[in-house]
């Protein structure tokens, strides 16, 4: 009997062994809510752009040659007519002089031969020489005079080649870079200076391709797009969109947007180059949520929100729908009904069906109310 009591004894410790332990009960989790309530949200869009001039011309030689002298800089103010650069205009005298004597030739030539036909056409009134002769003398006649035509005009052109050694600004404005040095040859019609043209001023900047419409609603809507210089603090100067690119920037997949500044007060100098930023007064939409952006979580490919059930005091994942950011407010279009309790912080510790409950800081008042009048608890 007494073996017999040991193996019970040691068959109810193994048996007890072997039973398991019951799991820790979740904890209850404090979290932070905010009940759901429409609002509107407008807001305004902020892009990164630079002043440039309306037109900007690449200037180079007309005609192909050594530059020997350079007397524009980057940075200079020039004006219309003033001398920028120089070739070496030995070549060009040369071909200059040449086309000079053939003109003088060739006028020579119709000299003599007008003279001649005159003498002829004396002697067939007086019947010394057939009509077939004359005729001859005035083919020779016309020969003459359109060779002198040719040399007159390649004289021209030859002078016009001379004078294009010399290379001048066709309208007054600002250097803005410099493409050759002297001692290069260059070819024809090679950018040798950039000139910005005074005159109107251009504030470019770059959008993304989901914005393009957007920027063509807005310029449609006097007011709506503004130019901050930077340096000028809060200042805003009008702006009009003068100019969407039709194609995207085959690097940064973006679209070139040229605003127009209009006509500025006189002691508003707006140089070029300069910084600026394009804001774009978003329009009012009305219906919508405001979320702490700590509400916001990552579900399986869409974005999800805890929602608290108020009679059971459990959490459930919800997918909303975004628009967009309002500083630290994420904007939401569709997902939730006013009313509804969601969890602002602490989103990354909870789990489905997870009890949880309201966080009240002592600090703080129980309840406040938003501006629509919805009570809004703040934990």
């Amino acid at each position: 009997m007494r073996y017999l009591s040991l193996i019970s004894l040691l068959s109810v410790a193994v048996l007890a062994a072997c039973s398991r332990a019951e799991p820790p009960a979740a904890p209850v989790r404090a979290v932070r809510t905010l009940t759901v309530a429409t609002d509107d949200a407008g807001g305004t869009s902020e892009y990164a752009a630079e002043v440039r001039a309306r037109t900007e011309s690449r200037l180079g030689f007309r005609v192909a040659g050594k530059i020997v002298r350079r007397t524009a800089n980057v940075g200079d103010m020039v004006k219309a007519g003033q001398v920028l650069a120089q070739l070496d205009p030995q070549d060009l005298k040369l071909g200059q002089d040449a086309a000079r004597a053939a003109l003088v030739a060739a006028q020579a030539n119709f000299d003599q031969t007008a003279a001649d036909f005159k003498r002829f056409k004396e002697l067939r009134d007086q019947g010394f020489i057939s009509s077939a002769e004359l005729e001859r003398r005035e083919t020779a006649l016309k020969a003459a005079q359109a060779q002198f035509d040719q040399a007159r005009a390649q004289s021209s052109v030859q002078g016009n080649q001379a004078a294009y050694a010399t290379l001048v600004a066709d309208a007054g404005g600002v250097i803005t870079s410099v493409d050759a040095e002297p001692g290069m040859v260059v070819a024809a019609g090679a950018p040798v200076v950039r000139l910005a043209h005074d005159g109107p001023r251009d504030v470019v900047f770059n959008v993304p391709e989901d914005k393009v419409g957007l920027i063509k609603a807005l310029a449609a809507q006097p007011g709506r797009l503004k130019v901050r210089l930077w340096g000028r603090g809060a200042d805003t100067l009008p702006a009009h969109v003068r100019e969407i690119a039709a194609a995207a920037d085959p690097v940064t997949r973006t679209f070139a947007v040229k605003a127009d500044l209009g006509e500025l007060p006189a002691q508003t100098a707006v140089r070029l180059g300069q910084t600026a930023t394009i804001v774009a007064d978003l329009p009012k939409v009305a219906g919508i949520t405001k979320l702490p952006l700590s509400a916001l979580r990552e579900e399986r490919g869409q974005t999800s929100v805890w929602v608290v059930d108020k009679t059971t005091m459990t959490v459930a994942s919800k997918p909303v729908q975004l628009a967009g950011a309002e500083g630290n407010d994420a904007i939401v279009t569709g997902g939730l009904s006013p009313g509804e309790l969601v969890v602002t912080a602490g989103v990354h510790v909870l789990s489905p069906g997870q009890q949880v409950k309201l966080y009240v800081d002592p600090a703080a008042p129980p309840a406040t109310t938003v501006a629509t009048g919805t009570p809004v608890s703040v934990k």
